[in-house]
């Protein structure tokens, strides 16, 4: 039984910890509540330039496609070429940055406008898996590019700018801060003891079950001992593979029902399209040495109470350490519990 009164925990994958408070969950809001999304949404509309046959900006037009759909971001973060003339001067040791190349692609799920991840049928999204290894392989095709970041904003309250099921993939010449903190921590782990961390920590958590939400063959579904957000949660890859090209056909159709699962629960939870950032963590590319490391995906869910009342990162959480109200246990013992069947009109 975990302490009902404050307390830390250990993050092994970044080395840090966070504050956690059971005690809060009673307190009263009067803060800021959310809009609630349409659940009935077009299945094609002509506004948006991520339907097929749709231009977007500039007059770039989409293909008529039928299922899943990438191009080159049109708003790109990260440019594959810098002139010269780019080089940024650096005048002082506390003062320094230096240019960094990349690649920046969006990614349909599907071609209708109205379904997420959640209202698509398993099929549909394990093309959507295999379009995540195949641009992961392709890209990794440019030696200078040494991580591919795939991810997925859902919802306006994540940031996302079109209701379309999409996600982003921006591929970089370095590695990212996020994934350089966990490749540092599984290469120290696995230099230790000669396993992969979270192969030892999806070992834990079978054993435990009090964080498990769902596992089969393959994939594991955990709230982590270390959440941060409300209803936050790991999928672990069984088998320690480092990128996504690497999964076998049934590890592929496993993650895709994973994906499944996780998102209708999440859309049951508060009878809403559950909005998060997802993200999949794998290994650099056109990297030696990557044994250490163990494919995952995060999904970062900012829903506390309702489906209008949301955790918010500010004071302590920005200026001290990440503090969270509800238990890892509390959070994955209420996802566990609800149907698989999503509420209302699946949309399939």
């Amino acid at each position: 039984m975990y302490a009902e009164t404050p307390h830390r925990r250990y993050n092994p994958l970044t080395d840090e910890w966070i504050l956690v408070s059971p005690h809060r969950t009673q307190r009263p809001w009067q803060g800021q509540t959310e809009n609630l999304p349409p659940d009935d949404m077009p299945q094609y509309d002509p506004t948006c330039y991520l339907c097929p046959g749709n231009s977007r900006a500039g007059g770039v037009k989409n293909p008529d496609y039928a299922t899943t759909f990438v191009f080159e971001n049109d708003f790109a973060a990260l440019l594959p070429e810098l002139s010269g003339e780019d080089a940024p001067a650096n005048t002082s040791l506390l003062l320094r940055s230096e240019p960094e190349r990349g690649i920046c692609r969006v990614i349909c799920f599907s071609p209708r406008h109205d379904l997420t991840l959640a209202m698509m049928a398993v099929p549909d999204v394990r093309r959507v898996v295999d379009l995540w290894a195949e641009q992961t392989l392709e890209l990794a095709e440019n030696d200078w590019l040494h991580y591919v970041q795939i991810f997925e904003n859902r919802g306006a309250m994540m940031g996302s700018s079109n209701p379309h099921p999409h996600g982003q993939l921006w591929a970089n010449e370095t590695v990212p801060e996020a994934p350089r903190k966990e490749d540092t921590a599984q290469r120290r782990y696995f230099a230790e003891h000669g396993r992969t961390l979270l192969a030892d920590v999806a070992a834990e958590e079978i054993k435990r079950q009090e964080r498990v939400v769902w596992q089969d063959e393959h994939w594991l579904i955990v709230v982590p001992f270390w959440a941060i957000w409300p209803y936050e949660t790991l999928l672990i890859s069984k088998r320690p593979v480092q990128l996504l090209h690497q999964l076998s056909d049934d590890e592929r159709d496993s993650l895709a029902q994973a994906l499944s699962t996780l998102t209708i629960r999440y859309d049951n939870l508060f009878r809403t399209r559950f909005p998060y950032s997802m993200g999949i963590h794998q290994a650099p590319v056109n990297t030696p040495d990557v044994e250490h490391w163990h494919l995952h995906l995060h999904f970062y869910p900012p829903l506390l109470r309702s489906a209008t009342v949301r955790k918010f990162m500010v004071g302590y959480e920005l200026l001290a350490t990440p503090q969270r109200d509800i238990t890892a246990e509390m959070a994955a013992a209420t996802l566990r519990e609800l149907p698989d069947v999503r509420f209302g009109r699946c949309g399939r």
